[in-house]
C-alpha cells in the first residue's frame, strides 16, 4: 500500500496554491480542538463499524481502521503523538496519522461523512460528558451550602433590600437562597442534555448522503437518544452551544452575586464575616491588609462567561444557513467557559469551607434600622383588626417617635408606643422582638427556623436521590 507521505491537505487536488502563512495560522484550530481527540476517535470507530454493517466497506478495512484509530488514541494519551499545525484541526490530524499507519485504506474512514457532522458529533459528545461533570461540581457545592445552613439555623442577621436593613432572617435561610439558585443551575444543565442527545453524525456536509448508512446504529453506539431530523438545521445549529454558554453564564452570575455580598460583609464597615488566611492575600505596601481576592476572582471571571455567550450569539445572528467558518469559534468559547466554571466552583467551595460568620455583629446589626417594623404593622392588623394601610401609617408614626427619642422601636416602652394608639397592648413587645420576628415567618418558604430545617431536610433528600 502506498503511504500518504506528502502531508498535503486532502483538498490539494482542487486547491493548487498553498495558503498564505497568515491564513494557515488563523485557519488552524488544532490548539483548541485537540482536546476532542477521544470523541473524534470514538465517533470514527462507530462510523466505520456502521459502514461495514451496511456493506459499504469490507470487514478487513473496518478492522484495519479501528486498529489504526486505537493506536492513535494510545499515542495521544501517552503523549507520543506529534501535532502538526499544518493539519488544521484534530480531525485532519487523526486522519493524516491514519494514512501514515494504513496507507490508502485510511481513506475509507471519511466515507459518507463530512467534517461538518464530524465536528458537531465530537462537540456534542464532549458537552454531554462535561455537562455531567458540571452537575457533579454543582452537587458538591450544594452539599457545602447545606452544611453552612445547618450550622446557622439560630444565627440571626438583617436581611437587606437596597443594602438597607429590611427584616431579620436566619443566616441558614440566606444560604438556602443560594441552594435554590445552584439547584436551578443544575436543572438547566440537566435540561440541556435533551438537545445534546440528538446525533448529528450522518448528515454529512448539509444534505445527507447517498450511501445507505444507518444513523440509528451510530446513535445507539455513541450514546445518543435519536438522530437529528433535518440535515441543514443540524449543520447550522449552535443552539445547544448557546444553551450551554447561557447556563454557565447564569451560574457564574450566581457566584458573582454571592462574592459581592461576601466582599461587602467582609468589609470593616459591615464586619459580618471573617475570612481564613487561606483565601485572602496581602498588600504590597499596607502591612495590615487582608484582601478578599478569591471572592474578587469569582466576581471578575463571571464577565468572561458572559462575554463568551454574547460572542457566540453575535456570531450566529448574521449567519444564513448552513455552515460557515465563523462557527469554528464555538469550541474555544465552550472550552473557555467550561474551564472557568469548573475552576470557579472549586474556588467557591474553598471559600465556603474557610469563613466564619461574626454572629455577635450580625445580631447587633439586626437591632438597627427598626427591622421589625413590618411585624409591628402586622400585629396591629391582627390584634386591632385595622386595615393594613392604617396599621402601616400608625407604625410609621411609632418609627418617627422612636427616631425623635434617639431609640429604635424595640427600645420604646409600652407607654411610648401606646401614645400613638391607646388600643395597642403589651403583646406588641413580643411581636417586635427580633427572634420572634424570625420564627413568626412560617409561611411556606419563609425564614422561620422550623421552615428552614424542613427545607434543608428536603434539599438533602434531593441531592442524595
Amino acid at each position: 500500500m502506498s503511504k500518504n507521505k506528502n502531508n498535503k491537505p486532502v483538498w490539494d487536488s482542487r486547491i493548487k496554491q498553498k495558503g498564505s502563512t497568515i491564513f494557515q495560522k488563523v485557519g488552524s484550530s488544532l490548539d483548541v480542538d485537540k482536546r476532542l481527540f477521544k470523541q473524534d476517535i470514538y465517533a470514527s470507530i462507530a462510523h466505520v463499524e456502521m459502514l461495514e454493517r451496511q456493506k459499504i466497506i469490507s470487514l478487513s478495512v473496518k478492522n484495519k481502521i479501528i486498529w489504526g484509530l486505537k493506536k492513535i488514541l494510545n499515542e495521544i494519551i501517552k503523549k507520543k503523538f506529534i501535532f502538526n499545525e499544518s493539519n488544521e484541526d484534530i480531525h485532519m490530524s487523526v486522519e493524516k496519522r491514519l494514512f501514515e499507519i494504513l496507507g490508502d485504506d485510511a481513506g475509507f474512514v471519511h466515507t459518507a461523512r463530512s467534517r461538518n457532522d464530524q465536528v458537531l458529533t465530537d462537540l456534542k459528545m464532549w458537552l454531554k460528558k462535561s455537562t455531567y461533570e458540571i452537575i457533579n461540581e454543582l452537587n458538591k457545592t450544594i452539599k457545602l451550602l447545606i452544611k453552612s445552613s445547618e450550622k446557622n439555623f439560630d444565627t440571626i442577621m438583617p436581611g437587606f433590600t437596597h443594602l438597607k436593613n429590611a427584616q431579620p432572617i436566619s443566616l441558614a435561610h440566606y444560604f438556602a437562597a443560594y441552594i435554590e439558585m445552584f439547584s436551578r443551575d443544575k436543572k438547566r444543565f440537566q435540561n440541556n442534555l435533551e438537545n445534546l442527545n440528538e446525533n448529528p453524525l450522518g448528515v454529512a456536509a448539509l444534505s445527507g448522503t447517498s450511501f445507505n448508512i444507518d444513523r440509528f446504529y451510530t446513535t445507539k453506539k455513541l450514546g445518543f437518544k435519536k438522530p437529528t431530523q433535518n440535515s441543514i438545521d443540524t449543520v447550522a445549529d449552535r443552539d445547544f452551544v448557546c444553551d450551554f454558554l447561557y447556563s454557565v453564564s447564569l451560574c457564574s452570575i450566581h457566584m458573582s452575586r454571592f462574592s459581592e455580598e461576601f466582599i461587602i460583609w467582609n468589609s470593616d464597615i459591615f464586619n459580618l464575616i471573617n475570612l481564613n488566611d487561606k483565601i485572602v492575600t496581602g498588600s504590597s505596601i499596607m502591612p495590615q491588609k487582608k484582601n478578599p481576592d478569591a471572592l474578587e476572582y469569582l466576581r471578575g471571571k463571571s464577565g468572561k462567561s458572559l462575554g463568551n455567550l454574547i460572542s457566540m450569539m453575535t456570531i450566529l445572528k448574521g449567519l444564513p444557513l448552513s455552515y460557515f467558518k465563523d462557527l469554528q469559534d464555538d469550541k474555544e468559547l465552550v472550552f473557555n467557559s467550561y474551564d472557568h466554571l469548573v475552576n470557579c466552583l472549586k474556588v467557591l467551595r474553598e471559600i465556603l469551607g474557610n469563613f466564619a460568620p461574626n454572629k455577635k455583629r450580625m445580631l447587633e446589626l439586626s437591632k438597627l434600622g427598626n427591622i421589625t417594623a413590618t411585624d409591628l404593622a402586622d400585629f396591629i392588623v391582627k390584634d386591632l383588626k385595622y386595615p393594613f394601610r392604617k396599621a402601616y401609617a400608625l407604625t410609621a408614626k411609632i418609627v418617627n417617635l422612636a427616631e425623635k427619642k434617639g431609640k429604635t422601636i424595640t427600645g420604646l416602652t409600652l407607654e411610648e408606643i401606646k401614645s400613638v394608639d391607646k388600643k395597642i397592648n403589651k403583646d406588641v413587645l413580643k411581636a417586635i422582638n427580633i427572634q420572634n420576628s424570625v420564627n413568626s415567618k412560617k409561611s411556606y418558604g419563609g425564614t422561620s427556623i422550623d421552615n428552614v430545617k424542613k427545607m434543608i431536610k428536603k434539599y438533602k433528600k434531593e441531592i442524595n436521590d
